[in-house]
């Protein structure tokens, strides 16, 4: 069974910092991107970041160049998405999802299996 588990949202002020971690199980990591969306309160599902199972390759959406660092050990089925000098535009419940389509990757149309989110909040 396929599975991906988010954890270590929470609530920080301005300026701070969390990582996130996405833990995956049930298929071979390495054929897979995995990716970070977020959602904010009455908006839509917005890509965040991904990374290539595979190569390495990271692709971030431009909010968030310089601030957010997504990386992975392949050898525990973990992505991580580091966080850092966060805003408060930033406060939203973060997804990680699996796609076979890096090139696609900012496309939640592509991605098969969700988790269920952690919340992150900024406070300014």
């Amino acid at each position: 069974e396929v599975q991906l588990v988010e954890s270590g949202g929470g609530l920080v002020q301005a300026g701070g910092s969390l990582r996130l971690s996405c833990a995956a199980s049930g298929f071979t990591f390495d054929d897979f991107a995995i990716g970070w969306f977020r959602q904010a309160p009455g908006k839509g599902r917005a890509g965040v970041a991904c990374i290539s199972g595979s190569t390495g390759s990271t692709y971030y959406a431009d909010s968030v160049k310089g601030r957010f660092t997504i990386s992975s050990d392949n050898a525990k089925n973990t992505v991580y998405l580091q966080m850092n000098t966060l805003k408060p535009e930033d406060t939203a419940v973060y997804y990680c999802a699996r796609t076979r389509y890096q090139f696609g990757w900012n496309n939640q149309a592509w991605y098969d299996y969700w988790g269920q989110g952690t919340q992150v909040t900024v406070s300014s």
